[in-house]
């Protein structure tokens, strides 16, 4: 592809984008309790930043949904005026924009992986449902009290007979008109009904029927500036912050891993920590609200044909141009409209097929589900902190674990496997070999080789035991310490002891522990631990 039809496709590709971004960053400011035009802001800022500074060239970087919410939370507090939640939602901003760069310069983007998939999808199932619930009175065209979903629900239906008929038409309308569009990515979809709503507004005066519409939307073009908050604020501020920029990185590194491997694209996960930083840092300095990778928009952003991350400048420029002269426009948008948009969104999040999986294959549903019903019982930021509680309980339960499997050696070969998986293999007469399923760190050492210890003395026929470290690629000053302690144990208990699989780290720190018996009584491979210990115990080649 030429470089002239390249560029020509991402421009396509932007507008299709930017059509996608006006209603979404209009609706989400208002899921956060926030003017419009913070959200227009930050969409023009984050996407232009993350174009400048970040890697895939599908993701689109501006305000999300989940983010939004979790921002509705942070600035609950029914005693703030809309100023002062203009300035905490700007600090936030910043504030989230600075995590993110000190995750980047730590190198913590590999911490991403330590939340569970199941728990993320329970969550994101939860939140997707929780907001197209928070989106039924604007289509409905009532106002509610209620602020959680269960009330939103039963005070929605509980007022069937004050719906607005011509609200839920034209909210209906436009959001099956988006779920259509998407048979043609090429098309600008939510431009085209965008601007199919603000025609019906004017042509039949959807006001006067009791149509609600977003209004006139200030803004004023002034140089960065830095908010001016109370120092004593921050430490509560920055609290909140860190459950957001969970989300936002789970979120947002989510999709851009998704859609690279799609494209074989190369990602780095430290890298786009710091593009994420310099979005949001772009978007607290123009007044805007937090921004992430939203996959509504990446996933837009690929169907639309998009090459590289021109497209995401070209959507940032065209958005900032109708901003600057189309406002006139978007005051007749239709609220209703803006609710289908968010609907549409986020139907992709309420696949029941990620559940069907795991229930298949009977693995983590139980986590997915109390992840869901965490963010229903206990709210968007404690669901969240629940989410991230529930991965580090599942790791801590894995990683205690004591499995620990017998070895036997397969088809008189070079092979051990675990005897109980493979009734042929044979045990090595003489001598017990185990290994345990898990690496040996502070939290499990002394649990795994007491289990180790136990199985050893089961066997009284064996004169030697063999345990394979195969799993540990390092020892802590715990872990090292009940290795000795278990060395010493069965040493004392008449049981000739080498070790299997030992890493080289492993063996370093050792020798350098003063334990060199212990490395020298260490190889790389079963087979061979097989026949240091047979050497020992002074057994005959039969017995290997």
């Amino acid at each position: 592809m030429n470089g002239a039809s390249a560029w020509g496709r991402d421009l396509g590709a932007g507008l299709a984008i930017s059509g996608l971004l006006l209603p979404e960053a209009v609706a989400y400011a208002g899921l956060a309790g926030l003017d419009p035009a913070h959200g227009l802001a930050a969409a023009i800022a984050g996407c232009f930043a993350y174009g400048l500074f970040g890697r895939s060239r599908f993701a689109i970087v501006t305000p999300t949904s989940s983010s939004a919410v979790i921002l509705a939370a942070i600035l609950a507090d029914p005693g703030l005026s809309p100023a002062e939640k203009s300035t905490l939602a700007v600090v936030t901003t910043g504030l989230v924009g600075l995590l993110f760069l000190g995750a980047s310069l730590l190198r913590l983007g590999a911490l991403a992986s330590f939340i569970a998939r199941p728990v993320l999808r329970g969550f994101a199932f939860a939140l997707a449902l929780s907001i197209i619930i928070r989106q039924l009175p604007s289509l409905a065209g009532i106002k509610v009290a209620a602020t959680d979903p269960f009330h939103i629900l039963t005070e929605t239906f509980g007022r069937l007979s004050e719906w607005n008929g011509p609200s839920l038409a034209v909210g209906m309308v436009a959001l099956a008109a988006l779920v259509l569009s998407r048979r043609l990515p090429r098309l600008p979809g939510a431009a085209v009904v965008l601007a199919a709503a603000v025609l019906a507004s004017r042509l039949f005066d959807l006001e006067a029927h009791g149509v609600a519409s977003v209004g006139r939307i200030d803004i004023a073009f002034v140089l960065p500036t830095l908010p001016d908050v109370s120092t004593s604020d921050l430490p509560h501020i920055a609290r909140l912050c860190l459950p957001l920029v969970m989300i936002l990185f789970a979120e947002s590194w989510g999709t851009v891993r998704s859609l690279s491997l799609r494209r074989g694209d190369p990602v780095d996960a430290d890298r786009e920590l710091r593009a994420f930083g310099l979005a949001n840092l772009a978007s607290a300095l123009v007044r805007g609200m937090p921004v992430g990778a939203g996959f509504s928009a990446g996933s837009a952003s690929e169907a639309a044909g998009a090459v590289s991350r021109f497209a995401a400048l070209s959507a940032a420029l065209l958005l900032a141009l109708l901003v600057a002269f189309g406002l006139d426009f978007v005051a007749r948008l239709p609220e209703p409209v803006l609710a289908a948009v968010v609907i549409a969104a986020l139907l992709h999040a309420l696949d029941p097929s990620p559940f069907l999986q795991l229930n298949r294959v009977d693995r983590d549903q139980y986590l997915a589900v109390i992840a869901a019903l965490g963010v229903f019982v206990a709210g968007i930021l404690n669901g969240m902190l629940i989410a991230i509680a529930l991965s580090f309980l599942l790791l801590i339960r894995r990683l205690g674990s004591r499995r620990t499997a017998t070895l036997g050696r397969l088809g008189g070969g070079h092979d051990f496997v675990d005897i109980d998986r493979h009734p042929d293999a044979v045990p090595v007469p003489d001598i017990v070999i185990l290994r345990p399923a898990q690496p040996l760190f502070f939290g499990n050492a002394d649990p795994v080789l007491g289990e180790v210890a136990r199985k050893a003395r089961l066997n009284d026929a064996a004169r030697g035991i063999v345990v394979s470290l195969e799993e540990t690629f390092d020892l802590d000053s715990t872990a090292l310490d009940a290795l000795q302690e278990f060395d010493v144990t069965m040493g004392k208990s008449g049981r000739a002891v080498v070790y299997a699989r030992v890493h080289d780290r492993v063996r370093d720190l050792l020798a350098a522990a003063g334990t060199g018996d212990m490395a020298a009584r260490s190889a790389y491979s079963v087979d061979d631990a097989v026949a240091l210990l047979s050497k020992r115990l002074g057994l005959g080649e039969n017995s290997v």
